[in-house]
């Protein structure tokens, strides 16, 4: 069945109590299956640490509908329980609609809620807060609420009476406590890597879950659906054994926002990973044809990476001659200068001609239209994609600076734009660097999602070792 973690806001503990839940289950020694709605990588990295499971995105607008229930029952069927941990609030989704939202998924699936509800300041009000989620949408199941950040036991036992009026089930209250705040930053959570200790605040957290949530109703509710074959699986059945193109990927502190289907379906498609740390000037592995360098924080690591001269060097002779894919913080890295987060002004790759430095947010689902053939796209083909980062690019260097770019990227093609993108209340626009050999764009893409990325990126591969 499974059931999906959903609060009236971000902000209210939806993350937190999925991690709860996670961690007590993986403490029980049962396996638990964690997914993520919508196109989140930080919140993912946190659950797959404590469930020792990757967390899958389901995200009806990168993927479609068909994709998000295979991924639901071909991952979440292969373990002892599945969680769904929603995106903001239940019935946000697109705009003013819901579309894409956490009670989109929960209908496409077929599974019950439960409500993470912030209780501060809150007695009596609290059930014309639950009964409008509740009533909202009929078609929607609200199996009971979790009510975060109680103050004492007397505001429990107000709160419960509240609930108990409304015939609602509470499963759980979680006190206002200082371990359970998660540390975040500008994009959201601080990524996993960076938590020091972590068995210790899985440990915690699952000593937090037993006293103070109902595990025994959650197990019944949190029980995996059935099994089906891994999307993976169904795309990749029919290849037969074929010659490897390993692929390069940054790997580190400062890129690591990738989807594991990525992974899973170069691999599956003659395409190992190699991981490649840029921030510790590691040079490209030797052995490998392509690279992609995803999202992160660069901006943070500016300085270690403006060190990585060998790294930086490599980059730019690779480029000359092999595929690159870039996306968001990755694209970052080809740039002239990047200011980072102390304000200070460090040189990048300089393969693109643009300065970086931080902006407005910038954050939706977007659709994209290719203005021409290239690494990963044709003519005129669309992706559906997401754009979410505070950095903002100069793309206007000195004549000087020009001259010297177009000589050290004599043996490519020019750069030309990628694509026409649109969104939710923005105008057209063009968007991105490209050509046979490089991609690079704000735009977060998840590959599986259309298996021709996969498909041209390999015949990218393989005729750059033909030539």
């Amino acid at each position: 069945m499974s059931c999906v973690i959903a609060a009236p806001s971000s902000g209210s503990g939806k993350t937190l109590l999925s991690l709860l839940i996670a961690s007590w289950a993986t403490r029980e020694g049962l396996s638990i299956q964690p997914f993520k709605v919508g196109p989140d990588y930080l919140d993912p990295q946190h659950l797959s640490a404590v469930s020792k499971r990757p967390c899958r995105n389901l995200d009806i607008h990168l993927c479609g509908e068909k994709w998000v229930i295979e991924s639901f029952h071909g991952f979440g069927g292969n373990a002892d329980l599945a969680l769904i941990e929603g995106v903001m609030g239940l019935f946000d989704g697109v705009g003013s609609s819901s579309n894409g939202s956490t009670a989109n998924i929960a209908r496409l699936l077929n599974v019950p809620v439960i409500l993470i509800v912030d209780a501060r300041g809150q007695s009596a009000s609290l059930g014309a807060l639950i009964k409008g989620f509740r009533d909202q949408d009929p078609e929607i199941h609200l199996a009971g609420v979790v009510l975060n950040r109680i103050s004492s036991d007397r505001h429990k036992v107000l709160l419960k009476e509240v609930l108990d009026q409304i015939d609602v089930r509470l499963l759980g209250c979680l006190p206002n406590r200082s371990e359970l705040q998660l540390p975040s930053r500008h994009l959201g959570l601080v990524p996993v890597n960076e938590i020091k200790g972590l068995d210790h605040y899985i440990s915690k957290w699952a000593e937090i879950a037993k006293s103070n949530l109902n595990l025994t109703e959650l197990i019944r509710l949190l029980k995996a659906p059935p099994l089906s074959k891994s999307p993976i699986e169904s795309l990749y059945r029919h290849q037969k054994k074929l010659r490897q193109f390993p692929v390069a990927i940054a790997e580190d502190n400062a890129f690591h926002f990738r989807y594991e289907e990525t992974k899973e379906c170069l691999e599956s498609y003659g395409m190992p990973l190699l991981k490649w740390k840029p921030t510790e000037d590691e040079p490209i592995p030797k052995e490998a044809k392509g690279l992609i360098i995803p999202g992160g924080f660069p901006e943070q690591y500016a300085k270690q990476l403006s060190l990585s001269k060998r790294s930086l060097n490599e980059l730019k002779l690779f480029c000359n001659s092999n595929p690159v894919y870039a996306e968001c913080g990755g694209m970052l890295l080809l740039g002239r200068n990047l200011t980072a987060l102390d304000n200070q002004t460090y040189r990048m790759a300089d393969i693109l001609p643009f300065d970086a430095q931080k902006g407005k947010l910038q954050v939706g689902y977007r659709e994209m239209k290719a203005k021409g053939n290239g690494l990963i796209l044709n003519c005129k083909e669309n992706l559906h994609g997401h754009e979410f980062h505070r950095w903002e690019i100069n793309p206007t260097p000195s004549k000087k600076k020009l001259t010297e770019r177009k000589a050290s990227l004599k043996k490519n093609q020019k750069t030309k734009s990628l694509w026409v993108v649109k969104g939710y209340s923005l105008g057209e626009t063009s968007e991105g660097w490209g050509n046979s050999l490089l991609h690079a764009s704000w735009i977060h893409i998840h590959w599986a999602s259309n298996p021709n990325i996969i498909t041209k990126w390999r015949l990218a591969l393989e005729r750059r070792e033909s030539e």
